[in-house]
């Protein structure tokens, strides 16, 4: 079985971003999507304007945080070959709803993806907005850069973190 990553939160907390569980190259970095060909640190770098992209992990992290952004994952085990949602099995949730019962602040909860949005049914019963982003992921070539940072913009505004 393979262990996620631990949170990325602080408890003022008001979007968080669900990803479905980290690929081959975050799980062996210990980092958020750490595939260098992943949208995420860019799109998100855009949107906070900060060259994210330029900083070591520990301060981008921090600058999230700090912004009122957190990170997890929707599980928190799973058996899978390579780094595609589609070869997950034996997925085991993290507990979301305990989770999101310790963040007073929290206004939306944003599916990175459309495995991370299968939770859906879970998250839209905790109390925040919830929405489902598009994929981040290199595997999600189908949406261009400016449409998936349209996309991630709303969710941002929704949160006021932009």
């Amino acid at each position: 079985m393979l262990r996620g990553l631990a949170p990325v939160i602080r408890q003022d907390c008001r979007l968080l971003v669900l990803g479905s569980f980290p690929g081959v190259a975050s799980l062996q970095a210990q980092q958020y999507y750490a595939h260098p060909r992943n949208q995420f640190w860019r799109i998100v770098g855009d949107l906070l304007q900060l060259d994210l992209m330029q900083l070591p992990y520990a301060q981008r992290i921090d600058a999230l945080r700090a912004r009122g952004l957190g990170l997890w994952d929707v599980y928190a085990l799973c058996r899978r070959e390579g780094s595609l949602d589609s070869a997950i099995t034996e997925a085991q949730p993290n507990d979301l709803q305990n989770f999101v019962a310790r963040l007073p602040a929290l206004r939306l909860i944003a599916h990175n993806g459309g495995e991370s949005a299968r939770a859906m049914r879970i998250t839209r019963s905790l109390g925040p907005e919830v929405r489902r982003l598009p994929s981040t992921s290199p595997a999600n070539a189908s949406w261009s850069l400016e449409r998936k940072r349209a996309a991630w913009r709303e969710a941002f505004l929704a949160a006021n973190l932009i």
